[in-house]
């Protein structure tokens, strides 16, 4: 081995170590509390400093510095995040995403704080811990990694640490002190920042802004290892540190040579590239908070106060006029995370690279140095900018369609990352760049008056994608993915939508602030800086424009108006509270706002005075809007039903085209109830139908399907016909393939083997909301209601996404479910749970679906609503409609269903009419 080799394979191991550091304290805080700690960079840093602290300034000798930096502050750190910030969220369910919030909130905090105690400038003289030798670090990242392979396997505390991860609660209740395992978990986590950041300082700038970002880009190693494995993520961890340093050695004079070189100094920010596109299970569930209440307007009088204040700058002179030019740009750049996060639900870490790039692109375009294209006036190349990185919105929005949760967040940081290390850092993209102004507007309240005009169209675009058919479907798959894409929503169509939107609009702002300042400046769309602008948006309202024009408003007034990192202190503090009010500190004080103050027993009865009370929404509700004793004095109905039935559903599907019938005068002998809100309800208004067979295609038919899941077979050569005008009941005990049958009936799962057929079309491998809009409904076990609208609204969605295109059939649901009184202006977080299934049934009602999937459609309902719920089936499937029911209520099935399947060990093992099936499932174990 030649001795450059050798002298660079040293280097690679010295870095690899520090990265195999990083990844033993991600993936054990990850395995002990289920947290990707996005603050263990800033952990890093806050360490690193105060080390240098006790030693440079202080005069303390290395050892005792090192002691209390390794074994007091950072631990510390750790037990102190786990007590007051991550406990109370793991009280409340451990849900990743207030969580992943809350991370980046520490990270925002420390990082803020850490810029008014000690600065924003690079420090070069922190103390060396240890030698330059890589042996020393890389034999301490071994050690460590050894002694908690062994803690998890052979002790004790391991097995408790695996229980606490696997189910807490359950756990708990085994009698594990889980508060105690997550403390350790989080103190050893916080004890390797510590003694990575110490160990990096000599070698690296020491600030506030680039280590926390340099320990991030290693968070490839801890995605590698799939956040379980320590030997992968120090194997990981070297091979890449020697492979960066190998490259160094490569020098080509070809055009490549840039590119060769950002690699060679950047490799980890490429393996965390690759790591997170091609590794998507790290963290699946939902990234970003749901909104559990309805979108509230805004009143006036704050839209006023915030033009006020807008307008006031224009009263400025001299440098706080010159300051706040930077407000309305930024506010731009913030209403693309509105967009995105609030208006689309997900997440974006990135946001600042798309605005780097507007900024990129429109100096370079105004200069004449961008390839192809002549040089442009400044207004131009803004508007030029802004279509060329729209389309680039898709480097994050198409990940996005198959990524939720951690796995999206490290999609959307890590492009961040790489554009900022390999466009904006690099010299053959920025050297000798300057940035003007428009003509006409070069001073500064002219410019300011340009940046208000585009704050007001970028304003307007906002406010169109909130409301109509498109926003209300960006709510709907913000609220419930799975629900909006049951409902007919094309998801994927639609978050590419949010992402290129969301872009453009970065860019914009990101053009105004490069413009503002008069040059392009790498360090104002620092990925760092894209954190802070992502908490500050989810603190101060994702789905709230005035929210970003507020958090806009703050983040330049107060580092302006008092010391740098402030306004960073402040987002992270409010950040981090997001365990102590569910939802972030802006949804409790909405929350707070929209509850109505109770009522004294005198103000009880002078409002009895004034009207009659409503019962529907203080009292419980049968599914057609009947109390219990209107159902026990409802007649019989024609054809055996129980009760009575709607006039016209809105479901007849007319075998030419279509069409709906017209909705048919209630019978002479029907009688109006009154809704339980105070309305009137229709849900017994006339006869039920005489029987319409549905066309064939409303057939919907199986063909010998096979499931696995992870070498498990889940379905073994099913076969099931389901006919139009017949119910049919799927049942059977715990594992036996009930819910695997229904979710490749449904889309949400494909099948390894066979067919599912609509008729004579094959419709196996088509996505669920595809098959939506061919006439499939669904509804849901766990309920799947858009929580931010209101009834009507959930409503709309299923009969805009879905296959009809009657605008009456809205109406029709909402009166066939006993929906149409004041309930329907309500917002469904307000509603109990059997009013919430007549909404999530009258969603899929709308769309006019010729086949209706229903997945234990009583969970949760009395016998009341149950029993109205099989009258409303009942008429449904009279009038032509497929429906398939999977239960586990035995006597319901009995009263309800036409055909029985019972499945056991993923096969059918008796189907049949239900007096003869059920009597042989009833001798064995109890279904589920």
């Amino acid at each position: 081995m030649s001795s450059l080799t050798y002298d660079l394979t040293l280097a690679g191991l010295s870095v690899g170590g520090a990265a195999a550091l990083t990844g033993i304290g991600l993936v054990v805080t990850y395995r002990a509390t289920g947290v990707l700690n996005f603050a263990h960079g800033a952990i890093a840093m806050v360490c690193a400093y105060a080390l240098r602290g006790c030693v440079v300034e202080w005069g303390w000798p290395l050892w005792a510095g090192a002691t209390v930096t390794l074994l007091v502050l950072a631990p510390g750190i750790g037990v102190l995040l786990e007590r007051f910030v991550f406990r109370p969220l793991a009280v409340l369910g451990g849900d990743p995403a207030q969580t992943l919030v809350a991370s980046i909130g520490v990270f925002v905090l420390l990082v803020g704080g850490a810029v008014l105690l000690w600065g924003q400038g690079a420090r070069d003289d922190a103390p060396e811990l240890v030698s330059a030798d890589p042996w020393g670090q890389l034999a301490v990242a071994l050690l460590l990694a050894a002694g908690v392979t062994a803690v998890v396997r052979w002790t004790r505390f391991g097995r408790e640490l695996r229980a606490v991860v696997d189910d807490r609660q359950l756990a708990v209740l085994g009698g594990v002190d889980a508060d105690r395992v997550a403390a350790a978990g989080w103190a050893f986590g916080s004890f390797t920042a510590g003694l990575t950041g110490v160990l990096l300082a000599p070698y690296v700038r020491l600030d506030p802004y680039g280590m926390p970002l340099l320990v991030m880009e290693v968070v490839a190693v801890a995605v590698a290892a799939r956040m379980r494995s320590l030997p992968v993520a120090v194997l990981t961890a070297v091979t890449i540190g020697v492979a960066q340093s190998q490259l160094t050695r490569l020098h080509p004079s070809s055009w490549g040579a840039p590119l060769l070189q950002a690699v060679s100094t950047n490799l980890f920010v490429v393996a965390l590239l690759i790591a997170a596109l091609a590794l998507p299970r790290v963290g699946a569930r939902d990234a970003l908070p749901r909104t559990a209440t309805a979108r509230v307007p805004t009143p006036g009088g704050a839209w006023i106060v915030a033009l006020v204040l807008f307008l006031l700058p224009l009263g400025f002179a001299g440098s706080d006029l010159h300051t706040s030019v930077q407000v309305p740009a930024l506010a731009v750049v913030l209403l693309s995370l509105v967009v995105v996060t609030g208006r689309g639900g997900q997440i974006s870490l990135g946001q600042a690279a798309y605005a780097g790039l507007g900024a990129l692109f429109t100096a370079l375009l105004a200069a004449g140095r961008f390839p192809g294209l002549p040089r442009l006036p400044e207004l131009a190349a803004l508007a030029l900018a802004v279509v060329l990185v729209a389309p680039l919105g898709l480097l994050t929005g198409w990940p996005a369609i198959s990524r939720r949760g951690l796995a999206l967040a490290l999609v959307t940081f890590a492009v961040g990352v790489g554009v900022s290390r390999f466009v904006f850092a690099q010299p053959y993209a920025i050297s000798g760049l300057s940035l003007g102004r428009p003509t006409g507007f070069e001073g500064d309240r002219a410019y300011y008056v340009l940046e208000l005009l585009l704050l007001g169209a970028a304003l307007l675009m906002t406010w169109l994608l909130r409301g109509g058919r498109i926003g209300r479907a960006l709510a709907a798959m913000r609220d419930h993915e799975s629900g909006a894409s049951a409902a007919g929503v094309q998801v994927p169509s639609l978050k590419l939508l949010a992402f290129v939107v969301g872009a453009a609009l970065a860019a914009l702002g990101g053009g105004l602030l490069g413009m503002g300042l008069r040059a392009f400046d790498p360090s104002a769309y620092d990925p760092v800086r894209g954190l802070l602008w992502f908490a500050a948006v989810i603190v101060l309202g994702a789905d709230s424009t005035l929210g970003a024009l507020a958090a806009a408003a703050l983040l330049v007034g107060l580092d302006a108006g008092t010391r740098g990192g402030v306004a960073a202190a402040l987002i992270g503090v409010l950040a981090v509270l997001v365990g102590r009010f569910p939802g972030g500190p802006y949804e409790a004080w909405r929350s707070r706002r929209r509850r109505r103050p109770g009522l004294t027993e005198a103000g009880v009865r002078v409002r009895r005075r004034l009207r009659p009370v409503g019962r529907g929404v203080t009292q419980p509700r049968t599914l057609t809007g009947l109390t219990a004793a209107d159902v026990a004095r409802t007649p019989p109905a024609p054809d055996g039903l129980t009760g009575p039935g709607p006039a016209a559903t809105p479901h007849r599907a007319a075998a030419a085209g279509g069409a709906e019938p017209p909705q048919g005068p209630p019978a002479p002998d029907d009688e109006s109830r009154t809704d339980g809100a105070g309305g009137t309800s229709n849900a017994a208004e006339g006869r039920v139908p005489t029987h319409t067979p549905a066309p064939r295609t409303s057939t919907l038919t199986t063909h010998h399907l096979q499931a696995h899941y992870n070498g498990f077979t889940a379905l073994n050569d099913v076969t099931v016909t389901v006919p139009p005008g017949r119910i049919t009941a799927i049942i059977g005990p715990n594992g036996a393939g009930k819910s695997t049958l229904f979710h490749c009936l449904a889309g949400t799962h494909h099948p390894t083997h066979g067919q599912v057929h609509l008729g004579p079309h094959d419709i196996t491998r088509l996505p669920a909301h595809t098959r939506t809009r061919l006439g499939i409904a669904r509804t849901f076990q766990q309920l799947a209601v858009f929580p931010s609208l209101t009834v009507t609204e959930n409503v709309r969605v299923g009969a805009e996404q879905g296959r009809t295109r009657d605008p009456s059939a809205v109406e029709r649901s909402l009166r066939l479910l006993g929906l149409d009184g004041p309930v329907r202006t309500l917002p469904a977080a307000d509603l109990p749970t059997g009013t919430l299934r007549r909404v999530e049934l009258a969603r899929a009602l709308a769309g006019n679906p010729r086949v209706l999937l229903l997945d234990e459609p009583t969970a949760g309902l009395d016998t009341a609503e149950v029993a109205a719920l099989t009258r409303v089936l009942k008429t449904l499937a009279a009038d032509g409609m497929a429906l398939l029911v999977v239960e586990h209520d035995l006597d319901l099935v009995a009263d309800l269903a036409d055909t029985v399947h019972v499945m056991a060990a993923g096969r059918i093992v008796a189907s049949g009419p239900p007096d003869r099936v059920l009597d042989a499932a009833a001798s064995q174990e109890t279904p589920a």
